[in-house]
């Protein structure tokens, strides 16, 4: 029972993250699902089975709060499922041996891209409203779609980022767009893995645990990404991925490392982990700053009475 709650609760958490940035749900949940000693594919169809009625929710709220772009969905959706199906496939038939270590390689390498993207260079927010273009939204869509359902998730940390990097749509837009598109990459990849797995090594409790969590959180989290700092947040989260998953990669045949050098390694982690944290938080006061500073020029003066 305590590992449903605790299950319940991550999943919240990681849909609040995921729902407020665009990504980190399926990273998030498939990292814990392997530190507790879940398979690499039972992890990541476990985590696609939950977020079948999570991203379907998270759709729902952020068009509600008017958060999508309609022609964006078809657009990247597609290729993401078929990326996804193809993803499945490949690590179904895929030893565990040969995955789990593989699949914390993913999930490490995505984080450091989180804690990298989130703390160096924060959302950008210029040059919005030029069209996406087919050649540019198909190849993305494949390599996310693949990654997530390789990596346990994907397709936010490496979509997302390329969208909003285009700088051809708002932040808001590319977020709701991309959570409401997973719901096809998620369907795809559940697919896959049944198709590959059959129902070998899923709990139903499990994923009825975080989809519960996840779906409590979808409409909360449709909200925050209009109020939430993403900045510091997407440091945050990256920083618990890389820490989590440099464990399973220490631990793994591929580096055998002895227990001084893995404590040493996670004291490093851990301090650039917080450095990174800490200058989020200071480009995040000073980015508000700025913008207080230039509402305030901008303000018409109040005509003084006689």
């Amino acid at each position: 029972m305590r590992t449903l709650v605790l299950l319940g609760l991550v999943g919240l958490a990681a849909q609040l993250v995921d729902g407020s940035l665009g990504m980190a749900y399926g990273v998030t949940s498939s990292t814990l699902l392997l530190a507790i000693g879940t398979s690499p594919a039972a992890a990541s169809a476990t985590v696609h089975l939950a977020e079948i009625g999570t991203t379907l929710a998270s759709g729902v709220s952020h068009w509600r709060f008017g958060n999508i772009d309609w022609k964006l969905i078809g657009r990247i959706g597609l290729p993401g499922a078929i990326g996804a199906f193809a993803g499945a496939t490949v690590l179904s038939n895929l030893s565990t041996e040969v995955a789990g270590p593989i699949m914390s390689l993913i999930l490490f390498g995505l984080g450091v891209y989180l804690l990298v993207r989130f703390t160096a260079f924060g959302f950008s927010r210029d040059s919005l409203g030029k069209p996406l273009r087919h050649r540019f939204l198909w190849p993305l869509g494949l390599v996310a779609g693949f990654f997530d359902a390789t990596g346990g998730g994907g397709w936010g940390p490496v979509g997302t980022p390329a969208l909003l990097a285009s700088g051809r749509m708002e932040p808001r837009k590319v977020i709701g767009s991309m959570g409401a598109a997973e719901f096809l990459v998620t369907l795809a990849a559940s697919i896959g893995f049944l198709v590959g797995l059959g129902t070998a090594g899923v709990d139903f409790a499990w994923v009825a645990a975080l989809l519960v969590g996840g779906v409590i959180a979808a409409p909360v989290a449709a909200w925050l990404v209009r109020h939430v700092p993403p900045r510091v947040l997407g440091s945050l989260v990256g920083g618990l991925i890389v820490i989590t998953n440099a464990r399973t990669l220490l631990r793994s045949d591929w580096i055998g490392a002895s227990a001084p050098a893995a404590a040493l390694a996670y004291a490093v982690i851990a301090l650039a982990w917080a450095g990174a944290v800490a200058r989020s938080v200071r480009e995040h006061r000073k980015e508000r700053a700025e913008e207080e500073a230039d509402e305030s020029q901008h303000e018409e003066p109040v005509p003084e009475q006689a």
